[in-house]
């Protein structure tokens, strides 16, 4: 499963730039707008230390973390929404991530020129919001078009629908993202995700600081501000430094540079544990010689549809989980030990998978 995050940000802010640091990509980085126009798609691997202290006592002859999608959307201008920049064709982009990564510019560089000739958080934050807020209200106005033909028939599920779009266009015409709210009842949740509303989507702020303020400074201050009013999280790093990290080939190289910069973890691991929190996202793991894997899944999954993460067949042909938590495999030293220990449980199709699980899936087709 894992999950797919959209980078946004107004052009040179730095995102290019932070997608090729987080992903290990090649996303072309240039001083002028409209740089990405296609967008590209990186992946990056979960850095989880369970997998690799169960590599240590497995001795596998695969490694496979689990993984998480970029999706480095072209930078939005003023005006994306009605076109301007390929604005619409942008917009597209982000209906398919299930988090917004918003990139935000908090430095200073007379090299790299803004769109609007300052750096000014506050005002590309609105910026991006007002653009996506008026493609939702496109959006809703073509639903409302659309429900009203069919509300004449006399069918009562379409005038529910037209309160509610009518109550989401209020709100976005009050210049509130529909994100902002988290009361929605059962029906609202629906058609928020039918029509997947882009400022619905939640957000990850990152504040972009220049190599020498890695701390924060006035502009990631603002950042803060509204991510606190947001009741959003958000991530003061810089990009340039990230993309040097990236580069590093080994795990003891990363950890000393960044020990250097006083730095206990890299933005991508803070961005990675943020969106897995925010969307309710845990780990499993499959153990044996021939791999040590870890699977994505979401917070209240059963173990068939957790096999089913693995292959449909295993779902369809499931019979039971055999399932030995994480601290428990590690204290006794191996799946045999837990096993010795009767520390190994039998669990069916309707057990709730847990963080850390080991499973092992019978199945017959």
């Amino acid at each position: 499963m894992g999950f797919k995050c959209g980078i946004v940000g107004l052009p040179n802010v730095g995102k290019s730039t932070t997608f090729n640091a987080l992903s290990k990509g090649s996303a072309e980085s240039s001083n002028f707008p409209f740089c990405t126009i296609d967008p590209n798609v990186g992946i990056a691997t979960v850095n989880d230390e369970r997998l690799y202290k169960l590599v240590e006592m497995v001795n596998p002859k695969k490694i496979t973390p689990a993984v998480v999608e970029f999706v480095d959307i072209a930078g939005l201008v003023k005006g994306a929404s009605s076109g301007a920049g390929l604005g619409n064709k942008f917009l597209s982009h982000i209906r398919d991530v299930q988090v917004i990564v918003h990139v935000v510019r908090c430095f200073e560089n007379e090299d790299i020129v803004h769109q609007d000739g300052s750096v000014d958080p506050k005002r590309d934050i609105e910026t991006i919001d007002v653009e996506l807020m008026l493609a939702d209200l496109q959006t809703i106005e073509n639903r409302m078009n659309r429900s009203s033909k069919l509300a004449k028939s006399g069918d009562k599920h379409y005038k529910e629908e037209i309160e509610i779009l009518s109550k989401f266009k209020e709100q976005l015409e009050n210049g509130e993202p529909i994100r902002k709210k988290d009361n929605y009842n059962k029906e609202e949740k629906w058609l928020i995700n039918e029509l997947r509303l882009l400022s619905a989507k939640p957000v990850i702020y990152v504040a972009n600081v220049s190599e020498n303020e890695i701390e924060g400074n006035k502009h990631s201050d603002i950042v803060k501000e509204i991510a606190k009013e947001e009741d959003a999280p958000v991530i003061v790093l810089s990009s340039k430094i990230e993309e040097e990290i990236s580069k590093l080939e080994s795990e003891n190289e990363k950890k000393e540079f960044m020990e250097m910069l006083g730095l206990k973890e890299s933005g991508l691991d803070k961005l990675i544990k943020t969106g897995y929190s925010m969307l309710g996202l845990i780990t499993f793991f499959t153990a044996g010689e021939k791999e040590v894997r870890g699977w994505t899944i979401k917070k209240g999954t059963t173990a068939k549809e957790a096999a089913g993460v693995i292959h449909s067949d295993i779902e369809r042909g499931f019979i039971r989980a055999e399932i030995i938590s994480y601290e428990d495999y590690i204290a006794s030293g191996g799946e045999k030990e837990a096993k010795e220990k009767g520390l190994m449980r039998l669990e069916g199709k309707d057990y709730i998978m847990q963080d850390g699980d080991v499973v092992y899936f019978r199945f017959n087709v």
